[in-house]
């Protein structure tokens, strides 16, 4: 039996657009194992619209798997315990993309290192900032070509928290790059390099002051704003409660807040959220400085 636990991640952190992510301590925990033919999907946990037929995005990345390396899929059942939300900026998909290539890469006793899953994930993907912290934990800063991804990897402070502040409603990731715009002004342009790179160096010297100001961003939060009823409201009611920085996770609709007064936080941004029409629930989660695990039949390999 083959057992992968995965984290979930927040991707683009204000301005580091389908580059910047970091994995936080939510997880969802996949069970697989040959079966003599086809295959068998079962949802123990997570939401009732996961797919239990080829559709199902771990099978398909297993089959993707396998097809790379030229070796005829084996019957396979996975069993699904999922705890991060779907379609809402957490990066359920990644996590997905991630169990699958561990459970190809067990299965088929290919061996292949975390570096080269590294790389098969970003290419399935499209972008690194998912499924690289995903893998590796910690942030990550990753860019890439038609043929590489290079990045590095950030350990973070294990006292930073993050109030996840995760609706009632969803957002497709289709919809949200939908509303974004083909070309952006030069000022924009300039706006999010500098604050992209100042938030990347100010979490490597764990400067998190800086942060108000390096999270700030223009490429896509403007636009994605109005899919989320009150989002710059919520981000600005975060700082005044004490918020380092706050910013839209991922596609979508989720927003997360970086805090060191994790108490106090909780019941003011709860409170304020409780005013609101849409139900916000908050959790408070750490980074996942490790990244995926992997058991083969109860012994941890990596």
């Amino acid at each position: 039996m083959i057992k992968v636990k995965v984290p979930a991640t927040t991707a683009n952190m204000g301005p580091g657009f389908d580059s910047i992510g970091m994995a936080l301590s939510m997880y969802n925990i996949v069970y697989a194992e040959e079966i003599e033919q086809g295959f068998e999907i079962v949802i123990q946990q997570g939401s009732t619209q996961i797919p239990t037929d080829e559709t199902n995005l771990i099978y398909t990345t297993i089959k993707h798997f396998y097809n790379n390396i030229r070796k005829p899929m084996p019957g396979v059942r996975i069993i699904q315990q999922d705890s991060i939300p779907h379609t809402r900026g957490l990066g359920s998909s990644a996590a997905c993309i991630v169990a699958g290539l561990h459970i190809g890469n067990a299965l088929s006793q290919s061996f292949f290192s975390k570096e080269e899953l590294v790389q098969m994930a970003a290419q399935i993907e499209g972008h690194p900032d998912n499924t690289t912290p995903a893998l590796l934990g910690g942030m990550t800063i990753g860019a890439m070509n038609a043929n590489d991804m290079k990045y590095v990897k950030i350990n973070v402070a294990e006292n930073i928290h993050f109030a996840v502040m995760i609706p009632d409603f969803i957002l497709s990731t289709e919809l949200a790059r939908s509303v974004l715009p083909k070309e952006v002004p030069l000022e924009d342009a300039v706006f999010n390099s500098s604050r992209a790179a100042l938030l990347a160096a100010s979490m490597i010297t764990g400067d998190i002051d800086n942060l108000s100001l390096a999270m700030e961003d223009r490429l896509h939060e403007p636009y994605r704003a109005k899919l989320i009823p009150n989002m710059f409201e919520i981000i600005n009611q975060a700082k005044c409660y004490g918020a380092k920085g706050a910013f839209l996770s991922g596609a979508g609709p989720t927003l997360i807040a970086v805090i060191k007064n994790v108490v106090a936080f909780r019941k003011e941004i709860a409170e304020y959220l409780n005013s609101l029409d849409d139900d916000w629930q908050v959790q408070m989660l750490q980074v996942d400085n490790e990244g995926a695990k992997v058991w083969i039949n109860e012994e941890l390999k990596y």
